[in-house]
């Protein structure tokens, strides 16, 4: 026994998986001291981490596969403060499943949460937020409000993500906190990033979906980021913008006829008129819509989604467009539709269901997916329900040009195996009958034939349809009512019996023969019959005896004595109902004089429509358009209205640029000093020259250009202050002849003058310099026609502080090449006048074309590693054509081409007059714009194209520079980081030298060797022929590690993969 308890008690690990062992099994006649979960439970009490982390794997496990693990609540929720991110981790996700089931031990840690929704991580803030809104009691809603209200302001957007997700939850649980949610949920919908947005719409729909005013103001953002939301954000913000849409927008088919019909009605109605003035008033009084810009981007917007792999968004985006777009462009959406009836069956159904929806409109769906018909075709692996709707489609897509396809199609259906099927094949062949009257008679003869089916099944539902067929024809068909009334012995099915009985009783008149028959025959059954059945029969008495009261008296009256008697109330109620009418006591009364009118009124034909007909309220793809009946919480498709909304509720105003602090300040001052100056501008001159003598020391010149300068700046100060002052404009004339006079270099060293002055004058004049240049260029042009901008120094573009383009060209920043001031321009510039020759060019073609794909001539192609004489930015490619047939190659050409974006090409000239057993070459030059696509192209031999695609290797796309090994150190520390690519090397042993070693690289890739000190690292130097962009190659021959520093990350990752292969390579 207790070699037994000791295996059972050590033989389980903690790497095991936990088994629910209930204490009625075996195991407690072992276990006197049983505990479920026990070592789970003291894995989660002990000190190391690595057991709790072990332990909750194992728990979050037992989740997954949908086992109860509520009774370690206790034991899991003391580790939800500890101070490893995994083991919190998975605390979060454990206490999320069942904070709920258990909220009394989970609101003794809601201080624990408080503090998480401080912690750095924002994993852990977002799991702490998403486990307190899990808790349902309403003593923690002020909590949780705060929590949110804290949260949606947080800077990570996944946080925001998650307080836009517990909105909902918080407000199901207190619905009187919908004020402060709304004014958080505002804040969350003007959140310009994809991982919120989704959410707050999400939210937004829950809690207020009428309140469009919030929407106003973020729709065009709204429609502008719908790309980038994540899939399930874009099915949600796509059904709330069409419902949006169909409250602001006015209806985009104004105007236009709902059938073709009744546009060629009203075409030919034109044409035939004699007033032509009526015409055109008609014409002119028909409402023009002009489509809303906004309403355009959102379709504009959506179009793109159509593409995406996500089912949801695809029918989310068909729906918008079939409730929102112009009939013209509702077109667009049949082949995405069509392209989602590869997907699963649960898919397919939806989207099935949808599309017979839409093909019921004849001028909307039927007629966008007419080509398509063949993809609804019925295959034999479809479940029935896919079947089924797919006949409908059909049914609703046929036409008299595709009718004969159909019913082919369907003929093939009738002798299936699925009794569903083939009832719904029989439905769809009467209702095109019914539809189409150039093949009712062939249809009508076809459903008499299915009578003579050895399939009962087959033989009820072509009762049923011939009996719908013959009320909408004039015709007699009276051998079609004679063989239907023969089959009252051999049909069993309850709905065919009434349908045959309903027949022989409508049309007893046709044959009055065979009518006194059935009836017989079925009195002798009544008792036996189904409900429906009898109904007819009582019927089909009634109509017999007043047509053949002779003959059918008697029985008659036998029927509706059985009739009056039977279980069934509304059977009972219409036999004795009826029977007075007929058969009355005494004299009969003003009913009875009438009961041929009554009983044998002509009926009008029943009108065979598709069970889609009445979809249309419900908005396409939803769960109450699914199963045709108002779903929980649907709201229904406002209507267009009849005048939209003003556009202008959805115009964000874009907040003003902040002034410039420094120069108000500056404006102020001038003020200030003109005003204790005077009107006069030789006092202003005297002002300034004896409050700033350091300009003075610059020059006569410096001072005048100063001091007229600081009139001109006094002067658009005054203009903007006072329109009343004219004398601002006197003193132009000094600056323009000190800019004659004076050389430009002057002008451009002035601040070098100023810059020796304390902070506070250099501040004033660098202020008061940033407007001279545009301002008295404003006040010269009204003087002089064409005056000389004053050039801008390097000191006045950096301490410029106004928005106005500076006068020479700043250097592009490029922080990844080198310091916070360096161009880019340089590195390629100083590099670039460097290139040396290639060490190794491949005289080996490869096979572009095949002799036996052309029919004798064979296309080989090589990489030359020299510029193209045309560009050198493309790479050059010869191309050899070698005619190895017996006859001549009239000519050889280039033909059309398929160049991704980017990338360019240069044709080589024709080839003509190829004689067998020549060879002639080529060179292409094609610019592959620094990536690995290759260009497709037509090579057009003879006069047959041949389509060929020409890649380019990675190393072909370098040329070779020639570098010191001090400027490669400086080049590569500026391409470290995101710029480097690493990785390890193990070189055989025949190829392990440095001279080995070198040799592959350079038939790998066209890069040149940088002179080393170290004779165990190599380094090689080049650039890529498109974009010039530099490639640093550096190999420790010691640590067998290869480095690649570029600007192109891709392009150098797959270098070092290459250069791996290679070097590798025995």
């Amino acid at each position: 026994m207790a070699g037994v308890n000791s295996l059972s008690s050590n033989d389980i690990s903690p790497s095991m998986e936990a088994v629910d062992l209930e204490p009625s099994t075996g195991a407690t006649l072992f276990h006197t001291d049983y505990k479920k979960h026990g070592d789970l439970r003291d894995m989660l009490d002990s000190s190391k981490d690595s057991l709790k982390l072990d332990a909750m794997k194992r728990i979050i496990s037992m989740m997954a596969k949908g086992r109860d693990v509520s009774d370690l609540f206790p034991a899991v929720v003391k580790n939800v403060a500890s101070k490893n991110i995994e083991v919190k981790k998975l605390v979060y996700v454990y206490l999320t499943r069942y904070a709920e089931e258990q909220q009394d031990l989970a609101l003794l840690s809601i201080s624990t949460f408080q503090r998480a929704l401080k912690d750095p991580n924002q994993l852990i803030r977002a799991s702490a937020l998403r486990v307190l809104s899990s808790i349902r009691v309403s003593v923690i809603v002020p909590i949780m409000l705060l929590a949110i209200k804290e949260s949606a302001v947080d800077m990570s957007p996944f946080v925001r993500k998650t307080a836009a997700h517990a909105i909902p939850k918080l407000y199901s649980l207190d619905p009187d906190m919908k004020e402060e949610l709304i004014a958080v949920l505002e804040k969350l919908l003007a959140d310009r990033t994809t991982l919120v947005i989704g959410s707050a719409v999400m939210a937004f729909e829950e809690v207020c979906p009428d309140m469009i005013e919030l929407i106003h103001k973020n729709y065009r953002k709204l429609v502008s980021l719908l790309v980038d939301v994540e899939e399930w954000g874009q099915v949600v913000i796509i059904n709330m913008l069409t419902r949006y849409a169909r409250t602001q927008f006015a209806d985009p088919n104004i105007g236009q006829p709902e059938s073709e019909d009744a546009d060629e009605n009203a075409g030919e109605f034109y044409e035939n008129s004699d007033d032509e003035e009526d015409a055109d008033a008609e014409e002119a009084a028909k409402p023009l819509y002009k489509m809303d810009p906004d309403h355009r981007l959102l379709l504009r917007s959506t179009k793109p989604l159509l593409q995406s792999r996500n089912t949801s968004v695809v029918m989310a985006t068909a729906q918008l467009y079939w409730h929102l777009a112009p009939r013209p462009e509702v077109q667009l959406v049949a082949k995405s539709l069509v392209r989602l009836l590869r997907s699963h069956n649960e898919v397919q159904a939806i989207v099935l269901n949808s599309i017979a929806s839409m093909t019921i409109k004849s001028q909307g769906g039927a007629k966008m997916f007419q080509p398509y018909l063949r993809q609804f075709f019925v295959r034999g692996s479809d479940p029935s329900h896919i079947k089924i709707l797919k006949l409908e489609i059909l049914t609703n897509l046929a036409n008299g040009s595709n009718i004969s396809i159909l019913l082919r199609e369907f003929q093939s259906y009738i002798t299936g195996a699925d009794p569903a099927c083939v009832a719904a094949t029989i439905q769809a062949i009467g209702r095109c009958a019914a539809t189409i009257s150039e093949v009712t008679d062939t249809c009508l003869a076809g459903l008499v034939h299915l009578l003579s089916n050895r399939d009962p099944a087959v033989v009820a539902e072509s009762v049923v349809e011939i009996k719908k067929l013959l009320q909408t024809q004039e015709a007699e068909h009276k051998d079609i009512i004679i063989q239907m009334a023969k089959l009252v012995d051999t049909v069993e099915v309850a709905s065919a019996r009434a349908a045959i009985v309903w027949v022989v009783g409508e049309y007893c008149e046709r044959i009055p023969l065979h009518a006194p028959d059935v009836l017989r025959k079925m009195a002798k059954s009544f008792c036996t019959e189904e409900v429906p059945v009898k109904l007819q029969i009582v019927n089909l008495s009634v109509k017999l005896y007043l047509t053949n009261p002779v003959q059918t008296k008697l029985i008659s009256q036998y029927v509706f004595n059985l009739a009056k008697f039977d279980q069934n109330y509304d059977l009972r109620d219409r036999a004795r109902f009826i029977k007075p009418i007929l058969f009355p006591h005494g004299e009969p009364g003003k009913i009875s004089k009438h009961a041929k009118k009554i009983f044998l009124a002509p009926k009008p034909p029943p009108t065979i429509e598709s069970k889609f007909a009445n979809r249309d309220e419900y908005q396409l793809g939803s769960l109450s358009h699914f199963i045709n009946s108002r779903a929980a919480e649907y709201q229904d498709l406002p209507s267009f209205p009849a005048v939209p909304p003003d556009p202008s509720v959805r115009t964000v105003e874009v907040p003003k640029p902040a002034e410039n602090p420094w120069k108000k300040q500056d404006k102020q001052e001038k003020k200030i000093d003109k005003s204790k100056a005077g009107p006069s501008g030789q006092n202003r001159a005297k002002f300034y020259d004896s409050d700033e003598p350091g300009h003075r020391s610059g020059g006569a010149k410096s001072g005048s250009d100063s001091s007229s300068d600081s009139d001109s700046d006094s002067s658009s100060s005054d203009e903007e202050s006072s329109d009343s002052e004219p004398e601002p404009v006197k003193p132009v004339a000094r600056p323009t002849k000190h800019k004659q006079a004076a050389p430009p270099v002057k002008s451009v060293a002035k601040p070098a003058a100023k810059i020796t002055q304390s902070d506070s004058e250099s501040e004033t004049s660098s202020s008061e310099e940033e407007s001279k240049p545009s301002k008295t260029t404003k006040s010269a042009a009204k003087t002089k026609p064409a005056p000389l901008p004053t050039p801008k120094s390097n000191l006045d573009l950096l301490l410029d502080l106004e928005d106005i383009p500076p006068s020479m060209p700043t250097p592009v920043l490029t922080p990844s090449l080198g310091g916070f001031l360096s161009p880019s321009s340089t590195t390629t510039t100083s590099v670039s006048n460097n290139v040396g020759q290639p060490m190794f060019v491949s005289t080996i073609p490869m096979e572009l074309l095949n002799k036996m794909t052309t029919g004798g001539v064979a296309v080989n192609y090589r990489f030359t590693r020299h510029p193209h004489l045309y560009a050198p930015r493309m790479v050059g490619i010869e191309l050899t054509f070698s005619n190895l047939s017996s006859e001549d190659i009239p000519i050889i050409k280039l033909g059309s081409k398929s160049l991704p974006p980017g990338m360019s090409l240069h044709e080589f000239p024709a080839l003509s007059n190829i004689p067998p057993d020549e060879n002639r070459s080529a060179t292409l030059g094609i610019d592959y714009n620094d990536t690995t696509q290759a260009a497709k192209l037509d090579l057009v031999i003879g006069s047959r194209p041949y389509t060929v695609s020409i890649g380019c290797p990675t190393g072909e796309m370098m040329r070779p520079l020639n570098m010191s090994q001090m400027a490669f150190t400086q080049e590569q520390a500026k391409l470290s980081g995101m710029n480097e690519a690493t990785g390890s090397v193990s070189l055989p042993s025949t190829a392990c030298d440095a001279k080995s070693v070198t040799q592959r690289i350079y038939q790998l890739a066209n890069i040149l060797q940088v002179p080393s000190g170290d004779p165990s690292q190599l380094l090689f130097a080049g650039q890529t022929v498109s974009g010039g962009s530099l490639v640093l190659l550096s190999l420790g021959l010691e640590n067998m590690v290869v480095t690649i520093n570029t600007e192109k990350i891709v392009l150098g990752n797959m270098l070092v993969k290459e250069i791996k292969t290679a070097l590798e390579k025995q």
